[in-house]
């Protein structure tokens, strides 16, 4: 059951090949048996799980069963859920139990969906390699020695594994579409508002955005439709009526204008990833699409700009974290300022200060307009770039990722793990959607190739993703981690 993907499991569950408790049944004795080593979930809800499935075995017997009742995944542990432990992988939120669901939790378990638990994350949603959680690093299924991508490296694991056919992550900057592509698995960061953010504890709120993670665009297009619209209790939330998302998949490609930024083929991109990227390029071309260049002219501004602007935001959402109200508290305080301190300095982890002292500088009084000000003009020149470009093409593609996955432990410089995600933060200061599908290999690692289209425009992308996947064969590809425990 472990190697068919959401679509495929909804067609058998329909069929009667199996129940939905037999199938979670499987999966979470297949989490017990090699997640130890993967390290992929923090929590694991089995009892509830298991009720859950029953249910939706009692929905289906009564003719009750929408397209997704019964289907297992898995939420990232940003999520808010009711009852259960919501970490954000953190030692500050180690004893935090959620006393409500987030808006896409509600809306996922009124679909009949089954949760297995919640995926371990980079710190507060701050990283790109998952190296970063209180709970230790998430390691890659393709070669335990590298790193899943970040910060929903748990949910993309436990997906390319095969402990989960599907999973919810959040995208600050790239944390959906880059441990997508370091996974080989399909990963879509719908536009900014799209998704509720109500219940997904805010790391930068005018950048956070949640999306699913799955094998493929399809089974990405079920899921977006279950948790995509309007929420009233997210201001940011846009009023929008929600389409089928499958019903433009077989769409044909003849006559796509393809955009290739030339920004995101120059110096950094690894040969062999620009190769296999170029070799997708060219099935597309097959397809009868139409390839030309465009240009990004602000790229190189997007990665200062971004820290500048999550920073300042994280600054502001982490102050509510005082030991006061909620999450750690140092022992013994001597006074409110010492309770203050310890309680924050034993909480977070190294990069969460980092960013948190980086976003306190920048709102300072006297830094205010030099930094903050300025990063805000730069967005906006970075998302008239894209508008730009769309006058012009349909959608743009490039890597996801400008290396393969790397070794757990290699970037030791901040810096150098901030460039890891040149080519996926200008779509988060844009509030563009993004997907990444996978597209080739590097001596084993998976390579990612994103496809950008203008906002709103996820339908466009799942097609254009889903007719690449009927082209070929990448995203059926499975890691040889847990073949011999299948």
């Amino acid at each position: 059951m472990h190697d068919k993907t959401l679509t495929e499991l909804a067609a058998a569950l329909a069929a009667g090949e199996f129940s939905s408790r037999e199938l979670t049944e499987s999966l979470l004795a297949r989490i017990d048996r090699l997640d130890g080593e993967l390290n992929s979930f923090i929590t694991v809800t089995a009892d509830a799980a298991l009720e859950a499935a029953d249910r939706a075995d009692a929905a289906r017997a009564a003719g009750k069963a929408g397209p997704l009742t019964g289907l297992p995944l898995a939420l990232k542990d940003i999520f808010c859920t009711r009852d259960v432990r919501t970490s954000c992988g953190s030692r500050m939120l180690d004893n935090f139990v959620s006393p409500y669901d987030a808006t896409v939790v509600e809306k996922l378990a009124a679909a009949g969906t089954v949760s297995l638990g919640k995926t371990n994350m980079d710190e507060f949603a701050m990283g790109s390699s998952n190296e970063n959680s209180h709970y230790g690093p998430v390691k890659n299924p393709w070669d335990l020695a590298a790193v899943p991508g970040g910060s929903s490296g748990g949910s993309a694991a436990a997906v390319a594994a095969g402990l989960v056919p599907a999973a919810l992550g959040t995208d600050t900057g790239g944390s959906i579409r880059q441990p997508a592509a370091f996974c080989g698995i399909t990963g879509l960061k719908p536009t900014y508002g799209r998704v509720s953010r109500y219940g997904m504890v805010a790391y930068a709120s005018s950048l956070d955005q949640g999306g699913p993670m799955a094998r493929t665009a399809e089974d990405c297009a079920l899921l977006l439709g279950a948790i995509a619209g309007h929420d009233l209790r997210d201001s940011t939330s846009v009023a929008r009526g929600v389409p089928d998302y499958r019903e433009e998949l077989e769409t044909s490609l003849s006559g796509l204008k393809i955009g290739l930024p030339r920004e995101y083929f120059g110096d950094g991109l690894a040969p062999e990833v620009e190769a296999a990227v170029r070799d997708a390029i060219k099935v597309y071309e097959s397809l009868g699409a139409e390839v030309r260049e465009v240009s990004l002219p602000h790229t190189e501004l997007a990665i200062p700009a971004y820290y500048v602007i999550a920073p300042a935001e994280a600054s502001s959402n982490l102050s509510r974290y005082d030991g006061v109200r909620f999450g750690h508290r140092c022992e013994n305080p001597t006074d409110l300022v010492d309770l203050y301190k310890r309680s924050r300095a034993e909480g977070f982890g190294e990069e969460v200060k980092r960013r948190i002292l980086i976003g306190t500088h920048t709102l300072s009084e006297g830094f205010f307009d030099a930094y903050y000000k300025k990063a805000q003009q730069v967005r906006r020149l970075i998302r008239q770039d894209f508008l730009d470009a769309f006058e012009d093409v349909d959608v743009l593609m490039g890597p996801a990722s400008p290396t393969p996955a790397f070794d757990l432990g290699a970037k030791k410089d901040p810096v150098s793990m901030y460039l890891q995600d040149i080519y996926t933060i200008a779509i988060n200061l844009a509030g563009i959607p993004g997907i990444s599908v996978p597209a080739g290999f590097v001596q084993e690692r998976p390579v990612g190739l994103q496809i950008l289209g203008p906002h709103f425009a996820e339908s466009r992308l799942l097609n254009v993703a889903h007719r690449f996947q009927q082209a070929t064969d990448w995203h059926r590809r499975q890691p040889a981690f847990g073949k011999e425990n299948a």
